[in-house]
């Protein structure tokens, strides 16, 4: 499949590089800015990692005072070569770490994300890590009754990879002790997706139309996928999403680029499905933050969904009847980033509503303040 133009997408994590001169860099020091202990990737650009301990290809990466080694992934972002060497590091609260790379093979890095297409059922794409997994449908679920438009979630209790093998046995809507997909998406925007408005209506496009993937594990996936040209308000309207997902988040980062003719103005909403019995909700506009704990299901247990888009992006908000919509603005060929994603009670780590809404909270705190790495 053709591939499609891979967006920039902005670091998850900042990077400071200390002059040196002539001396050779020796370390890497990770450091922590917030008052809670940490542990996800840290993106080094290859380019001054390589300058700093050379483009040896096998090297292994070691925290200096434990010795414990470090996973990582070399990101290429879809390209030939590494654009980025991923750090999978645990940080303490208002701390750091130092890390040094040795000219030695590492250990196996075990694969905790996934995603790929799936033609066998009618054309889903499907991806997932260690805690959550995810599908969007495709071409062929269109005009089928069981048609539905949004962000599939499914609820995970293991953190070996499932897709591969409950699209084998296809009965992924039972629990066989591993979790299950119960999520009812519907003709809603389900898990958090995103789609233009026409006043207070979502306007769906088809389902994607292309597909993309530009890295896929161990540690960080990342896709993209494109829909074809619609029509909104009388506008002509394309749309491609760029997802990356993280070892042990419940997250995507969700980059959305529309192309929109005429004043390339589109309002847009960021939707979460909604149950007919009342759960409860956290809504703080001015942080953008949205999170919705759904009312217990007594047969399969209780979801939480929850949405983090950039301080003061929300202009307003719509409750409707099957769905939340968290509405803004998206302008032609400008990169739309927000945050996507849920979590299960029976899976034992979130399993109340303050659990989720702190979930949601401590990442926005995370994405305002990046882990800061320096080389020196």
């Amino acid at each position: 499949m053709k591939r499609l133009k891979a967006y920039s997408i902005l670091p998850m994590t900042a990077l400071a590089m200390a002059c040196g001169g002539d001396e050779p860099s020796q370390s890497i020091v990770v450091t922590n800015p917030l008052d809670i202990e940490r542990r996800e990737l840290v993106a080094v650009p290859y380019t001054d990692f390589a300058l700093a301990f050379g483009t040896d290809s096998v090297f292994r990466v070691v925290h200096t005072e434990s010795g414990v080694e470090i996973p990582y992934q070399l990101e290429t972002e879809g390209t030939s070569s590494p654009q980025h060497v991923l750090l999978y590091v645990s940080v303490p609260a208002s701390g750091d770490v130092t890390l040094a790379v040795e000219k030695s093979a590492p250990a196996p890095v075990a694969v905790r994300t996934f995603a790929r297409y799936v033609p066998e059922r009618f054309d889903d794409f499907a991806w997932e890590n260690d805690v959550v997994a995810f599908r969007m449908y495709g071409k062929g679920l269109e005009g089928r009754p069981d048609d539905a438009q949004g962000l599939d979630l499914w609820s995970k209790r293991t953190t070996d990879l499932v897709v591969d093998k409950w699209y084998a046995h296809g009965d992924y809507h039972t629990d066989h002790g591993e979790g299950m997909d119960y999520y009812s998406v519907g003709m809603t925007l389900g898990a958090g997706d995103i789609a233009p408005l026409e006043g207070d209506e979502v306007v769906y496009s088809k389902h994607y139309r292309g597909y993309d993937i530009l890295d896929n594990g161990p540690l960080r996936t990342i896709f993209q996928l494109d829909y074809e040209p619609w029509q909104v308000g009388g506008k002509t309207v394309s749309v491609s999403k760029r997802y990356t997902l993280d070892v042990g988040s419940q997250m995507n980062r969700v980059e959305v680029t529309y192309t929109v003719d005429g004043d390339g103005v589109l309002p847009v909403a960021v939707g979460v499905a909604r149950r007919a019995d009342e759960g409860e909700l956290l809504k703080q506009p001015g942080r953008g933050l949205f999170g919705y704990w759904e009312p217990t299901d007594e047969t399969h247990g209780t979801t939480g969904v929850g949405v983090v888009l950039g301080d003061g992006e929300f202009e307003r908000f719509v409750e409707q009847s099957d769905q939340y919509l968290s509405v803004l603005s998206a302008h032609d060929g400008k990169p739309l980033v927000y945050y996507n994603g849920g979590a299960w009670d029976r899976a034992g780590h979130i399993t109340s509503a303050a659990d989720w809404f702190t979930y949601l909270q401590k990442e926005k705190n995370k994405i305002n303040a990046p882990l800061q790495v320096e080389i020196k």
